[in-house]
């Protein structure tokens, strides 16, 4: 029991639980890239409509919605618990700034992009997932969110919004998905390289589909 709390109350505790909800949260990206790339088939939204049904009616994937959200609320107060923690740890600045070359801007800025990516999920969840829930639990129907998005990527604000929230995803992604696996004790000089390219294909890749998915809209590069 004691070794238990300590996993989610200790350092390298915190650390862990982190990288496992970090790793979940990975899993989850690419379902949902794979889902919203449907768009890209080009015929009115068919296709993305069946692969949207399937998610949204499947039960074993709304039973995973449960833990997903658990993993988001674990993956988020665990990191802003060590962010809080190290800067108790060290509260008065250095009086000559460190030199870290090989340090990476966005690998100190991993808070601040956390916390802009859930002010991003705040705005995705409102206005895709939470009416459509909503719609369900109160029409036993689904929202035709082919159409919702149409009408949502039409206005430029929300297009910006969503351009920013992919950037990013990237930079939280190109340290995160390599530093998940350290944390979970997964390294070794023959599988570091792998690991690393594996992270940055996965960090361009996925950004990448979500980012072509408001502008295809907005230009009108797919059928309506």
């Amino acid at each position: 029991m004691v070794s238990f709390y300590k996993t989610f109350t200790s350092s390298l505790g915190r650390k862990f639980t982190m990288a496992l909800s970090g790793l979940f949260l990975i899993s989850f990206l690419l379902v949902h890239m794979g889902v919203n790339a449907l768009i890209f088939y080009n015929d009115g939204g068919a296709t993305f409509t069946i692969g949207a049904h399937f998610m949204a009616t499947n039960p074993v994937i709304r039973t995973l919605e449960i833990v997903l959200i658990v993993g988001f609320i674990i993956h988020i107060v665990q990191g802003l618990i060590l962010w809080q923690k190290n800067r108790k740890a060290r509260p008065i600045k250095y009086a000559h700034k460190m030199v870290t070359p090989k340090v990476s801007w966005y690998s100190k800025s991993m808070t601040l992009l956390g916390t802009l990516m859930l002010l991003f999920l705040v705005v995705h969840t409102s206005n895709f997932w939470i009416p459509n829930r909503i719609h369900q639990f109160t029409f036993d129907e689904e929202l035709p969110l082919y159409n919702l998005m149409l009408a949502k990527f039409s206005n430029p604000v929300e297009v910006i919004i969503y351009l920013f929230g992919c950037l990013s995803l990237f930079w939280h992604l190109l340290h995160g998905f390599k530093s998940a696996f350290t944390s979970l004790g997964i390294s070794h000089r023959r599988y570091n390289g792998l690991i690393k390219w594996a992270g940055i294909c996965f960090s361009f890749i996925v950004p990448a589909v979500l980012f072509l998915m408001p502008l295809s809209i907005y230009f009108k590069w797919i059928n309506r």
